[in-house]
């Protein structure tokens, strides 16, 4: 066990189960444990949006983190802190709330994924001043702050320039993860201009009147990791992955560093799952059975012996691979299954995907939540899980799959490919399509439905898919290494 002198605070738009708006929020809900238990004390920062519930998750008040004064150009806001332990470990996850930025859902959005976008960037700019006030009135002062995606790369800058001359961030040491290249945080320059001073501003990636948050943070982070070997070389080395990213990237590769994805095996195993309707495990799998037809009770689809229920679980967006679903749905109910679309996003897709639902209702079904239960409940119950996305640095959503005996059909990007052995013949443990078209999706769809009807060599696969190791335990280690030669250096 390494020794415990190093302390880190992890900063993040969204952890799981407070709020999920993509994979980024399973990595934050077991990662930071991963590091701790290597050897660091590990803290979280996020956001207290208007949907977290202070009960349901406990988060209670912290005098000494009240009225914390947050200065920007022209004026001071006030910020408090809620604080709560991560579910199933002991880190403290703080919280950070003004009524008029975050009472109203208050999810981050930009140019490319939302439309209040002034009011994005004033909260963006709030939230990432205010971590660093935070620290200073709580007095933690960490080695290294790690920030993932967008949400938190101004931290980097602000360390950089206007705290630069304060001794209680002397020596920090900055880490921008990458989960999502194509969110890149797009706000308007102007709003930048009129809260922070000039130092920061000019620091900035601009593209005419607009601030590139994620290329921002790029340029200032002490090191850069992505959540796959293979997508970080994809970034540096293929300029159309990394959306207008490859050259700054390309630029600091000696800093660039791709980890693949782990995941909490105690959290998500079949054997433990508190969250699932039966338990149960590669030699006792009887139990899957009733989470499939409990799952399809909540989406009001009949249990059909023999048919295989397959499902889609994120966002709609077509990065997600909302549009190569759309394209492929009449294919798909040409094949002898039962779908269920989990989850929502853009608008012209939810009704898209509503209004097909309505026209098929014994087959497929629209469920627009995933909160925890719900997606424990649909990674044990589905028998296939699909995966169109166009760009995936790594996913989590087919380590879950795979762990609870669920087969994944997926595109053949970025991490996937280090995750699933594409089946051939009697071995594999999930579906990979290579060419990105409605044809390959649902060709490789059939592929699995196919072997599904052939029951014997379907528990091969199962089993072989549940037999597969994806703790953190290799990668917590890497990052390990990472982190003690940016402190050394």
């Amino acid at each position: 066990m390494a020794r415990r002198n190093f302390k880190v605070l992890y900063v993040s738009g969204e952890v799981s189960p407070f709020v999920r708006i993509s994979a980024l929020a399973d990595f934050m809900a077991s990662f930071p444990q991963a590091l701790e238990e290597e050897g660091f004390e590990a803290r979280i920062m996020m956001p207290k949006y208007g949907t977290i519930n202070d009960r349901k998750f406990r988060l209670h008040d912290v005098l000494r983190l009240s009225d914390i004064e947050v200065h920007l150009k022209d004026k001071t806001d006030l910020l408090h802190v809620k604080v709560t332990a991560l579910p199933s470990s002991k880190i403290q996850t703080y919280f950070l709330y003004n009524e008029k930025y975050f009472k109203r859902n208050g999810l981050f959005t930009d140019a490319h994924n939302g439309t209040d976008i002034k009011s994005t960037t004033e909260k963006v700019i709030f939230f990432n001043v205010g971590v660093l006030e935070t620290l200073q009135r709580l007095g933690w002062k960490p080695d290294i702050i790690h920030c993932h995606d967008w949400y938190a790369c101004m931290i980097p800058l602000l360390l950089k320039t206007v705290y630069a001359s304060n001794s209680f961030f002397s020596d920090i040491k900055t880490v921008l993860t990458i989960h999502n290249v194509y969110r890149q945080g797009v706000l308007p320059f102007k709003v930048f201009q009129k809260l922070l001073p000039d130092e920061v501003c000019n620091g900035m990636h601009r593209t005419g009147d607009d601030v590139n948050m994620l290329y921002t943070g790029v340029g200032s982070a002490d090191l850069l990791t992505t959540t796959s070997k293979r997508y970080a070389d994809e970034i540096v080395r293929d300029g159309k992955d990394a959306y207008g990213l490859g050259r700054v990237v390309e630029e600091r590769k000696d800093k660039f560093h791709g980890i693949l994805n782990g995941i909490d095996t105690r959290q998500w195993n079949p054997s433990t799952d508190k969250l699932i309707k039966k338990r149960y495990s590669n030699d006792r799998m009887e139990g899957k059975i009733d989470n499939k037809k409990a799952l399809l009770e909540e989406a009001g689809l009949p249990f059909e012996e023999g048919r295989p229920l397959v499902g889609v679980i994120g966002g709609f967006d077509a990065f997600q691979g909302a549009e190569l679903l759309k394209e492929s749905l009449e294919r798909m109910i040409g094949l002898d299954m039962q779908l269920i679309i989990c989850g929502s996003g853009e608008k012209e897709y939810e009704k898209y995907f509503q209004d097909f639902t309505a026209d098929h209702p014994d087959q497929v079904a629209v469920l627009g939540d995933y909160a925890d239960t719900l997606l424990h409940l649909a990674i044990a119950g589905l028998d296939i899980l699909l995966m169109p996305g166009k760009i995936e640095s790594c996913g989590m959503l087919q380590m879950f799959a795979m762990n609870y005996g669920t087969i994944p059909v997926a595109y053949a990007g970025g991490g996937i490919v280090e995750t699933i052995d594409d089946i051939s013949g009697e071995n594999g443990s999930g579906f990979l399509f290579h060419d990105y078209t409605p044809e390959a999706f649902t060709g490789k769809l059939k592929e699995a439905i196919d072997l599904y009807g052939d029951e014997e060599r379907w528990m091969h696969v199962v089993l072989e898919a549940m037999s597969r190791d994806f703790a953190w335990k290799n990668s917590a280690e890497e990052y390990d290494q990472l982190y003690r030669q940016l402190l050394e250096a």
